[in-house]
């Protein structure tokens, strides 16, 4: 009952709100019936004078600070879904910062005391007041001393205190009005917006484990170890919890700061270029990159290396996912629309019952006038949008990592104009992209898959004595069965789970001898 009538308050509190700052007055009342019509004309009387001059986003953003940090946080969690809010809204949304006030230094200490089970003083040599803060966390600079006796800076960063409570009991808040909405208004369903709410108490549940951004950010360091000109700060393990992360601290300019970078002596054009294939490599060589890369969360080190920070939102993508990001950039840049209609048929994001020719005749239709513009004008992330809007038509479903990327891509590539106009997106692109097509899909890679089935087949030739045994079993037991039916005891169970198991590595096996044939035959082609 308390929770309803939270929840209830809450729903009226949010949407006079949203009606006060002229956020609901700001969305068009074109084909709305009669009674949200009415709604809609009476938010705009509500709304305050002065918010009618500003732009939606602008509002929106306001409405959702006002609100407060929960609210901030959902609106940057559905900002990276815009199959749900629209790509309009998505962008705005994207744009949205938590603008909240630091918690006292005092309560910053004993966070981490508790955390770490020990005193401040034997942790940090110096521990200064806050520099960053934001609605879950905020970030203090200290000094530590290292095991050889030097002394380095650090960032600390904390857990706001009471803020699992908080968020627990507006997502509780949320998950109520979604109840309500998917009740009332039927066309919400397909939007699923309960699913949107427990999607984002899981994701924030994650991102409120400073330890998962620790590990988070080591993982991306162990991969772009040997990367030129990008990197992640250090972090300290020893000062590390759940409330508390202690990492490198970072002595460079906000990439924010256009001016300052360019007035330091960085090449400008060159950080574009950097900014775009460093996010590229990461998504398509490791399957890993930071899904949260605004210029925020971006610096420029004094020799010129750009270090990301902030890895509390990061992005995946299988093997698969990678080849057919790849060949879709790649296809395009050839105008090889059959060829990228083919790899969404193989992937199985068309079903098989849309018809291959249309669906390339739908992309030609999108690529087609991006090849008219100058290189510099076109948008990847804009590429991506219409291909999604394309493919929706022949019922592509959602791919969740994709529509992650896709928004990664459009901040990464909005960082890059804002220090290069002119910046050509496929002049960086393609040497990742073809980089990324010679090693896993050329020659090499076709060879470095037949040595792994060969492999494969190995191991299983090593079993063939255990597969026999099971033949025997099921030769002996098979007249038993057929004649008196099936006993479920003990020893029937245990057999007959050999015999599936059986039955499932003889199915393996064929697969894997059609798959060597098929390697044999390649490497010969390939050969010749």
């Amino acid at each position: 009952m308390t929770r309803t009538f939270y929840g209830i308050i809450a729903m009226i509190r949010a949407a006079y709100v949203l009606m006060r700052e002229g956020v609901v007055s700001a969305f068009p009342a074109d084909g709305l019936p009669p009674g949200p019509r009415l709604a809609h004309r009476v938010a705009g009387l509500v709304a305050r004078r002065s918010s009618r001059r500003k732009a939606r986003s602008e509002r929106l953003s306001q409405a959702l600070n006002r609100l407060g940090p929960s609210y901030v946080k959902l609106g940057q969690f559905l900002s990276t879904r815009p199959e749900i809010v629209g790509q309009a809204i998505a962008l705005e949304l994207g744009q949205l910062q938590d603008k909240v006030p630091p918690f006292p230094q005092e309560q910053a200490i004993r966070s981490i005391e508790t955390t770490l089970g020990r005193r401040i003083d034997d942790l940090y040599l110096a521990f200064g007041p806050p520099v960053g803060a934001a609605s879950i966390a905020q970030v203090h600079k200290a000094r530590v001393r290292l095991p050889d006796g030097s002394e380095r800076d650090v960032a600390v960063k904390v857990i706001r205190p009471g803020v699992r409570t908080r968020f627990r009991r507006e997502l509780d808040a949320f998950a109520f009005m979604a109840r309500v909405l998917e009740r009332v208004v039927r066309s919400s369903r397909r939007l699923r917006p309960v699913a949107v709410v427990e999607t984002l108490a899981q994701s924030t549940r994650i991102e409120m484990d400073l330890r998962l951004e620790a590990a988070a950010s080591s993982e991306m360091a162990e991969n772009i170890r040997d990367d030129v000109g990008f990197r992640v700060p250090a972090i300290d393990w020893e000062r590390t919890g759940r409330d508390v992360l202690t990492m490198e601290w970072i002595d460079g300019i906000k990439m924010s700061d256009v001016a300052g970078v360019a007035a330091a002596g960085h090449d400008v054009n060159a950080l574009a270029v950097n900014v775009v294939q460093s996010f590229l490599r990461h998504a398509m060589r490791d399957g890993f990159f930071h899904a949260d890369m605004h210029q925020g969360n971006l610096f420029v080190a004094p020799d010129g290396a750009i270090v990301a920070v902030d890895l509390g939102i990061v992005g995946r993508l299988s093997a698969e996912s990678r080849r057919f990001l790849a060949e879709i950039l790649y296809g395009f840049i050839q105008r090889d629309y059959r060829r990228v209609a083919e790899v969404h048929f193989e992937a199985g994001y068309v079903p098989r019952n849309q018809d291959v020719l249309s669906f390339a005749q739908a992309l030609r239709a999108i690529g087609e006038p991006i090849h008219g513009q100058p290189a510099e004008t076109i948008s990847m992330g804009h590429l991506l949008t219409l291909l999604f809007e394309v493919t929706e038509l022949f019922d592509m479903h959602t791919r969740p990592e994709l529509v992650l990327l896709q928004k990664t891509m459009v901040v990464v590539e909005g960082v890059a104009r804002s220090y290069d106009p002119r910046f050509n997106m496929w002049q960086a692109a393609e040497p990742v992209v073809s980089d990324y097509i010679r090693g896993e899909l050329g020659p090499t890679a076709k060879l470095a898959e037949a040595r792994d089935v060969l492999e494969a087949l190995l191991r299983i030739g090593r079993r063939l004595p255990d597969y026999a045994t099971g033949l025997e079993v099921l030769g002996r037991r098979m007249p038993e069965l057929i004649e008196n039916g099936l006993r479920i005891d003990d020893s029937s169970l245990h057999e007959l789970a050999q015999d599936t198991r059986l039955g499932i590595r003889l199915a393996h096996v064929a697969r894997w001898i059609t798959a060597i044939s098929l390697a044999v035959i390649a490497f010969h082609m390939l050969a010749g």
